[in-house]
């Protein structure tokens, strides 16, 4: 099933997916070898609640921060901790939600700390980001739903990498998750028809190795099975009248 939102729901979300984005530039001014990830989670928090909104992440399911940090091997899910402190060459995911006025945005971002530690881990990360702007550019009226996810899938396994299966991207709005589920892969032309007022969260998530992952003790941190680095990105996009409109972009 497809939720459409009223101009009105979107506008709200346009002000969630706003303070999304000013999060994020606001964390990554603070991302850098000795801090930890907790810190981090601090950060994001602090700048959430100082523009009247609340972390969308905190307490959902019941997991315990605002933000989730994940790093290297970690695809998705990662807990902040003050242990988890970061070091020059990691490879950082970091996944943050805001709701305003009863409204959620969704927003991802994988970043290195300090230089990136191989030319290899540096082309994942540039791959990934390129695979959301393909899935981005399919998103009109008329289109349909796998066309976005066989836009990611032809960057991602034509660089040589995999594409996540188990975890896909969703729709969202009042809820933080809410139908469809955008998978990261498929043939195009399928699935529902794109209409004004859907608005999704599509995140492309990719591994230098095999796609297939495993959840640790913690019951939340998604690790790739066979210890290959692993990058994340997300947008929270509405479809409009027009085409679309990213409503988490930055800058």
């Amino acid at each position: 099933m497809i939720i459409l939102k009223s101009l009105d729901e979107v506008a709200k979300m346009r002000v969630a997916g706003s303070i999304v984005a000013d999060t994020i530039d606001t964390v990554l001014a603070s991302v850098g070898p000795g801090v930890s990830t907790t810190d981090l989670d601090a950060v994001a928090e602090a700048f959430i609640r100082e523009r009247k909104a609340t972390p969308s992440f905190k307490g959902y399911r019941g997991f315990p921060a605002s933000i989730c940090a994940s790093l290297n091997d970690e695809v998705v899910h990662g807990i902040p901790s003050p242990k988890r402190i970061l070091k020059q060459g990691d490879v950082l995911s970091l996944d943050f939600g805001a709701i305003w006025d009863g409204y959620h945005a969704d927003s991802a971002i994988t970043v290195f700390v300090g230089e990136p530690p191989t030319a290899e881990a540096e082309k994942l990360v540039r791959v990934t980001e390129e695979a959301l702007e393909a899935g981005i550019s399919q998103i009109r009226p008329g289109g349909r739903l796998s066309d976005m996810s066989h836009a990611v899938q032809q960057v991602v396994e034509g660089a040589g990498f995999s594409v996540i299966r188990e975890y896909v991207g969703h729709g969202i709005g009042r809820n933080l998750h809410e139908d469809p589920q955008i998978p990261n892969y498929g043939l195009p032309g399928r699935g529902p028809e794109l209409r004004p007022g859907l608005v999704v969260a599509v995140e492309p998530m990719v591994t230098m190795g095999d796609w297939r992952t495993r959840v640790l003790a913690d019951d939340w941190t998604v690790v790739t099975a066979d210890g290959s680095l692993a990058a994340h990105f997300e947008h929270t996009i509405a479809v409009t009248e027009q085409g679309r409109e990213v409503l988490t972009a930055r800058g």
